[in-house]
């Protein structure tokens, strides 16, 4: 049976790493386990990570590095090799699971493939509500907060919700995943792929140091580059995205992009394996 490491980037928010590890726990079936990538929490929240680790039915693996700024790549590079399985899925620290999010992915892994999925971003306001309250079951926090959701939604607010739900007809999936679709960029929040693809690639590159582009763009062009197919999973494998203000995009990590773009390298000098 394929099992996977579910890679989660963190960086000081433990209320949102208990919502995901509980939304993955009621989900669990003896194929994952998670490693925590963080960039560099507190002490104190190393602390209240490591009391978490203990409660769940899963292996927890935490991997830190010392906070030098954004240093996402670097980190979750550190968490690759920390993984014990054979297949990695990649999430955000702010986004929660939803209840068919691991099986999803591991029924539509193919061999050369890398699954890029979506999330629903909440409002502000039903992302407080959520926020506000313990919850036992956050693997089914879109079903719960749905009416909130849509009326929010109607008003303008949140969007791309209609990933929140989750389509298992079999004939309608394949029609709205279907290849001939605008083509649909890879995001850092919810994709996965063999970990053989990714070392193929050689991981993350490191010399993107600001959010954006480095831990999508860049993967997937260099994925295209290595043979590597991606493959939509829209409307499934599902995830709600807690509101928080956009971290400010730079024209660093666009010219780094370009550099790569310009070289059409697949395998990067700068990630997990750095040459001497």
């Amino acid at each position: 049976m394929l099992k996977a490491s579910i890679i989660v980037a963190f960086y000081n928010n433990v209320k949102s790493l208990e919502m995901i590890l509980t939304a993955l726990n009621n989900q669990y079936d003896n194929n994952f386990e998670v490693v925590i990538a963080d960039d560099g929490s507190t002490d104190e929240n190393v602390a209240k990570v490591k009391e978490l680790a203990g409660g769940y039915k899963f292996n927890i693996h935490h991997v830190w590095q010392e906070d030098k700024g954004f240093r996402k790549n670097k980190i979750l590079n550190q968490a690759i090799l920390k993984a014990n399985n054979d297949y990695l899925i990649f999430i955000d620290g702010d986004c929660i699971p939803q209840s068919n999010f691991v099986i999803d992915h591991l029924s539509q892994a193919e061999p050369n493939t890398c699954l890029n999925g979506r999330r629903a971003d909440l409002s502000p306001k039903v992302s407080e509500k959520i926020k506000n309250k313990k919850h036992d079951e956050p693997n089914k926090l879109f079903k719960t907060y749905l009416t909130a959701i849509i009326f929010d939604y109607l008003l303008g607010n949140g969007k791309n919700i209609e990933k929140g739900f989750n389509i298992s007809n079999p004939t309608l999936s394949s029609y709205l995943n279907r290849p001939s679709r605008k083509v649909k960029g890879v995001v850092g929040c919810n994709f996965s792929v063999n970990k053989s693809d990714m070392l193929k690639i050689n991981g993350f590159d490191e010399r993107y140091e600001f959010p954006g582009v480095g831990e999508d763009s860049d993967i997937e062009y260099r994925f295209r580059l290595a043979g590597i197919k991606i493959k939509n999973i829209f409307f499934m494998a599902n995830q709600i995205h807690l509101y928080h203000k956009e971290l400010p995009r730079s024209q660093v990590n666009k010219d780094i992009f370009q550099q790569v773009q310009e070289c059409k390298e697949s395998y990067t000098k700068f990630g997990i394996h750095k040459e001497k």
